[in-house]
């Protein structure tokens, strides 16, 4: 079932607003130190070898 969408009436709109939406969920590329990426190496590598679960975040 489909919501209804006020004001997406004519294809041209809603293009147009689902271009706005999408902006709005963009999130910026973390800048990262050449450190940081590294030990981020380091740690993927170290979790390869070891065949364990590896969890990144970032803020």
């Amino acid at each position: 079932m489909k919501k209804w969408r006020p004001f997406a009436t004519m294809p041209e709109q809603y293009i147009g607003l689902q271009e706005v939406i999408n902006k709005q969920l963009e999130v910026a590329q973390p800048v990262l130190t050449e450190e940081q990426m590294e030990q981020m190496n380091f740690t993927l590598i170290e979790a390869l070898h070891t065949n364990k679960q590896v969890y990144l975040t970032y803020k």
